[in-house]
């Protein structure tokens, strides 16, 4: 007689098959540990950044000393100085005509341009106080100095324009624009806004804020120049709206205001913090 043997039914399956959950959880808890080391990596890199960016401003330096190379820093201030002497000379040249035109014409929104104008004028002036000294391309004490001054400037230009305004809002002052003053805003309408756009660029780079706000300015004065012939248009069709000169005036003037008063609260405190670190002066 032949035995005949019987498959055993309880063989053990193939083992590359077998789960262990255990080993499983295992891979997911150190992924997950694995993400959230990388996520607290991430966050604490961006810290260490930010403090250090703090404190070589609270050192005396701006956040440019750590982006530009030596070279590139005094490249970018030479391009600073150039544009800002270009912009106190076109700004001077059309805020002495604005204002011939305003005495010999009595018109109230050339002189109300050429003031403006005068402002771009001396704002830049500051910036090129502000990159005159070639140590000192990254020192954040001069730089503060500088948007202090340009706040208070503000602040006192736009209680002027404001004022001005108001005055004409009052007496009811129609607006009138001839062909010579309507040429002239429209040449130091784009004047205006191309040095802008350099002057924010340049501030960009350079982590300027003194070059931003002249930036700002020039660009207020290329709307101020448009907004006279968009008022003068608008009156000639509907006389009714005689006003909008004058409000305008008065809008332009509590945003400088606003930028004044920021640009104080701002760099006030950052000149008492780094008044001890004039070490480029």
């Amino acid at each position: 007689m032949t035995d005949s043997t019987t498959p055993d039914s309880t063989a053990v399956s193939d083992p590359a098959v077998a789960v262990d959950p255990p080993v499983v959880n295992g891979q997911c808890e150190q992924q997950q540990q694995q993400s959230s080391t990388d996520s607290q990596g991430a966050s604490f890199k961006m810290d260490q950044e930010m403090k250090i960016t703090d404190s070589i401003e609270d050192g005396g330096l701006l956040e440019s000393s750590m982006r530009l190379k030596p070279h590139e820093a005094q490249s970018y201030r030479k391009k600073a100085l150039w544009v800002s002497w270009v912009s106190i000379v076109v700004t001077l040249i059309l805020a002495v005509t604005a204002f011939t035109v305003s005495v010999m014409r009595h018109s109230a929104s050339a002189f109300g341009f050429a003031f403006d104008a005068m402002l771009d004028v001396l704002s830049s002036v500051i910036v090129v106080w502000r990159y005159s000294n070639a140590a000192a391309v990254h020192s954040a004490h001069r730089e503060y100095i500088a948007c202090v001054i340009l706040g208070v400037v503000f602040v006192l230009s736009s209680l002027c324009i404001m004022g001005k305004a108001i005055h004409d809002l009052a007496t009811k002052l129609l607006p009138e624009v001839d062909d010579f003053l309507f040429s002239v805003s429209i040449v130091s309408g784009l004047v205006c806004i191309i040095l802008a756009v350099i002057k924010f660029m340049l501030g960009k780079v350079l982590t300027s804020r003194a070059l931003i706000t002249d930036g700002f300015n020039s660009l207020v004065g290329g709307v101020m120049g448009f907004s006279i012939l968009v008022s003068a248009e608008v009156f000639k069709h509907e006389p009714k709206v005689w006003y909008l000169d004058g409000t305008i005036g008065v809008l332009i003037g509590l945003i400088i205001l606003a930028y004044g008063v920021k640009l104080l609260m701002d760099m006030v405190p950052r000149v008492r913090q780094t008044r001890n670190y004039e070490r480029f002066e």
